[in-house]
């Protein structure tokens, strides 16, 4: 597959800020995080930050360093976006104020910012057209 700029700036631009936010997770906005993590999830609240921040730190330098099996990151990039949906959900339904989103304005206007991430994720790694080829296939 011939390299697109427009799609490399985007996944480029995608993993930086995976990385900047997972290191933040880690350090200068772990409180934060931690009051998106919902009331009902069976896990620590600051275990679960950790976690995620490492997750978005690895996805995010994949998407930066990785050429080969760069589809598999989009993929992988994409369900980490659905993975952590119900978090943002909670936080508009429990009127969790954070990151600024403190309304219920601001915090149901995010929700609709998750599906961007996940196309973003699927565009600028070629994996929506990965799932599409190997769709095809399978129909032949």
């Amino acid at each position: 597959m011939a390299s697109n700029p427009l799609r490399s700036a985007a996944r480029l631009l995608l993993g930086g800020a995976l990385v900047f936010a997972g290191t933040a997770h880690l350090t200068s906005a772990r409180e934060e995080f931690q009051a998106q993590v919902p009331d009902w999830f069976p896990v620590d609240a600051d275990l679960v930050v950790l976690a995620s921040g490492v997750v978005e730190i690895g996805l995010g330098a994949a998407l930066v360093g990785w050429r080969r099996r760069r589809a598999e990151v989009g993929l992988a990039t994409a369900a980490f976006f659905v993975a952590i949906f119900p978090g943002n959900i909670a936080q508009y339904v429990e009127g969790t104020d954070a990151f600024g989103l403190d309304s219920d304005r601001a915090r149901l206007t995010r929700l609709f910012f998750q599906p961007v991430l996940v196309a973003w994720a699927l565009w600028s790694t070629e994996a929506w057209r990965m799932l599409m080829d190997r769709r095809a296939r399978a129909l032949d």
